[in-house]
């Protein structure tokens, strides 16, 4: 993939996610903050509104504000930077790594742009599971983050793979 279509490639994802990200919490906060929670398909999808001081499953949560402060903002800022700067200096990267990465970024900026603004807090809406077995809160930044995630690790399952049967040739 040329440089160019990567350029235009990732921005459209980190743009578009960031931006759909930061509406649909925005849409929570006013539907769902004062509403409980809402059902739909038996319980299988459940809106409800939520602040979540930590990281994923509010792992760090228990830590002071500054300890907070440097783990989840300032650092996960530097990563983000650095997640950029080798999208948009890397000279060949394949197109499936170039998504993942830009899925990864979107997810961490929507993310970062609530701690910025909302007091060290991110707010989650979503939640999926079946009566007692659900998974914990989420917002759409926590799904692209862990799309692009899982991309990464597909891709390195199918290099994995190819490594074999090359080697398995030779």
């Amino acid at each position: 993939m040329s440089y160019s279509k990567r350029l235009i490639l990732v921005l459209g994802i980190v743009v578009g996610l960031v931006l759909l990200d930061q509406l649909s919490k925005w849409i929570a906060i006013r539907v769902l903050m004062d509403k409980g929670e809402i059902d739909y398909l038996g319980g299988l999808f459940r809106w409800r509104f939520a602040t979540n001081k930590g990281a994923f499953l509010s792992l760090g949560s228990t830590l002071n504000e500054s300890q907070r402060f440097w783990l989840l903002t300032a650092f996960n800022g530097v990563i983000l930077v650095v997640v950029a700067l080798f999208l948009l200096l890397k000279d060949r990267m394949q197109s499936f790594v170039a998504v993942a990465l830009a899925l990864i970024l979107a997810g961490g900026i929507g993310n970062l742009i609530d701690r910025l603004f909302r007091d060290g807090h991110v707010i989650d809406f979503m939640n999926i599971g079946i009566k007692n077995l659900r998974t914990g809160i989420f917002n759409v930044a926590d799904l692209a983050i862990v799309g692009g995630l899982a991309l990464l690790v597909v891709m390195e399952f199918r290099n994995g793979k190819r490594q074999e049967s090359v080697q398995a040739h030779e």
